[in-house]
């Protein structure tokens, strides 16, 4: 019966050496999940902040485009008003009298269409 006894207790202390082994290898399994976890989690920063280098580079080659782009506009712009005011000095004296003959110079005549009363 002793024998027996020393078989159960070294199969408990099996037992218990495998139970220890399993908390233990839990414990390894759940350490390296967190630390792929972080590893991932860090790659992943340095990917956005690596795209976002690359968007502002992209964006700022762009606007710097559109900037020429204004800028262009504007001198156009200008160029276009100056000749408006340029042309419109130029035709103004000819335009009112042209306005005013049109206006004052009335000559009365009988429309084609119209019949007298006989």
């Amino acid at each position: 019966m002793t024998s027996q006894s020393q078989g159960i207790q070294q199969l408990l202390q099996a037992e218990k050496r495998a139970k220890d082994k399993l908390e233990e290898a839990k414990k390894r399994k759940g350490k390296r999940l967190k630390q792929a976890k972080e590893e991932a989690t860090a790659e992943i920063d340095h990917y956005r902040l690596q795209r976002e280098k690359e968007f502002r580079n992209k964006e700022t080659n762009v606007m710097g485009s559109q900037g020429n782009l204004s800028a262009k506009i504007e001198e156009q712009t200008t160029e276009a008003i100056r000749n408006l005011t340029s042309s419109y000095h130029r035709n103004m004296e000819s335009m009112m009298k042209k306005l005013l003959t049109t206006i004052c110079d009335i000559s009365p005549e009988i429309h084609p269409n119209f019949s007298p009363a006989v």
